[in-house]
């Protein structure tokens, strides 16, 4: 298989994890990109369900290598936590999972910061996930982060820790009028543990990443969220700390574009966000709670129930646009199994004027109203289907006419279920 980044072309929550799950057979080295703790990739494997933070979900083959790039703000803790659920899984990761040494770390006092700020917000609230990853980016701009080598030279560590909890404990006690609760000796007996767990997992990952290509393996690039929570081009402020599209594998895993070969954008088949922000297609009744129901539509890292709507067109042609796709993979086709009939968003009115370009700026997209077209569902049970001519007609239709408003972008696989063998390859990566 040629090297391939996959980018969640909506709000996140998109499927990733089944699509570089089933995709990573082909490859050899998986690399996740951006982010951080705040994402949750879900894979179900041999009946067992697994939720991948930090660790790029194609661990579950025991013969890949896996990279968290420096790209990711990472979290020591929870990758660790990660870890042992593997190893009691009888799942190794010895000698094939690397952290890059110049990933920025999330420490105990970014996730105090985080929720300070979050309740100082009052009206304004982003609805972060509080797992201190917007301070950790911002302190990464700042110039001050402390990187996952500097775990190396623990004075140095020390030294550079220390700087950085008296600053957050100025902040947050006399900027947000917050308590303050953390232990500066605790913390560090906790690190200096972690410390000696991590070593073997620091690598330079980008010189890693550019040696596997030299040598011929497949590079699969995982990233994070999804199209419109990027820090550029997303529906701003409500967003994440990073940037979420495929153009940043690169400055996120040290290698040039030269290496990447496709972009697949994993499309859940309907829409859902979770969090705050606008939300054009949004589905305030009983179909939007079947969808959640349906769908098992709650955050694989907070366990908020996700707000689900109609398939928005708009989103996606801009999601191309930014991302340059040349694969859509479709994702959970079986959750509108049950529906009479099943809208898809063609364009938007805003203002009285007719668009097909999703907005710029939150103002203009709040105002958006859905022009929907409408189809007959298909009313039965897809989930056992092996290949396209086995799903009915009807459903058939549903999936031609979003490729049709999508620009034709040609289909890699459409997932009907969760597992991995519930998945119908239809035009494979060449």
């Amino acid at each position: 298989m040629p090297n391939a980044v996959i980018v969640g072309t909506q709000w996140g929550d998109e499927g990733k994890a089944k699509v570089i799950d089933y995709l990573t057979e082909r490859s050899d080295v998986i690399i996740r990109f951006q982010g951080g703790a705040n994402a949750g990739h879900t894979v179900i494997a041999n009946g067992r369900k697994f939720v991948f933070h930090l660790v790029p979900s194609g661990i579950m083959y025991p013969d890949k290598t896996c990279i968290v790039g420096n790209g990711v703000v990472f979290d020591c803790e929870q990758f660790l936590k990660e870890v042992d659920e593997l190893n009691d899984f009888g799942i190794s990761v010895e000698n094939r999972l690397f952290v890059s040494d110049l990933a920025h770390l999330v420490l105990p006092y970014h996730k105090a910061q985080d929720n300070a700020a979050e309740s100082n917000m009052g009206q304004g609230k982003i609805g972060t996930t509080g797992r201190g990853i917007g301070p950790a980016y911002s302190d990464k701009v700042s110039r001050i982060g402390l990187r996952v080598g500097d775990l190396r030279d623990w004075d140095l560590f020390t030294e550079k820790f220390t700087a950085n909890f008296e600053l957050k404990k100025k902040l947050i006690q006399s900027v947000y009028n917050s308590d303050f609760k953390l232990s500066i000796d605790e913390i560090l007996g906790n690190y200096k543990v972690i410390r000696d767990r991590m070593l073997s997992f620091i690598k330079d990952t980008g010189f890693l990443s550019f040696d596997a290509t030299r040598n011929g393996k497949r590079l699969l690039f995982e990233g994070a969220q999804g199209t419109f929570l990027d820090i550029d081009h997303g529906t701003y402020p409500f967003v994440t700390s990073s940037n979420t599209l495929s153009g940043y594998a690169c400055p996120g895993c040290g290698i040039g574009p030269s290496a990447i070969n496709h972009v697949i954008g994993i499309t859940k088949v309907y829409t859902t966000r979770v969090g705050n922000g606008p939300f054009p297609t949004e589905l305030n009744d009983a179909t939007g709670e079947k969808l959640r129901h349906e769908g098992g539509e709650f955050g694989a890292t907070t366990g908020r129930p996700r707000r689900c709507g109609w398939f928005d067109s708009v989103m996606i042609r801009k999601s191309a646009q930014l991302n340059g796709l040349t694969r859509l993979a479709l994702t959970k086709l079986d959750v509108l199994n049950t529906l009479d009939t099943i809208k898809i968003c063609t364009h938007y009115e805003i203002n009285g004027k007719k668009t097909e370009q999703f907005p710029t700026g939150i103002h203009d997209l709040s105002r958006a109203v859905p022009v929907y077209t409408e189809m007959e569902g298909w009313k039965c049970d897809i989930s056992g289907c092996k290949t396209l001519q086995d799903l009915p007609s009807k459903a058939l239709q549903y999936i031609r006419k979003l490729q049709n408003l999508c620009y034709d972008i040609p289909i890699l696989i459409v997932s009907i279920g969760p597992d991995r063998n519930q998945t119908i390859e239809v035009d494979p990566l060449v």
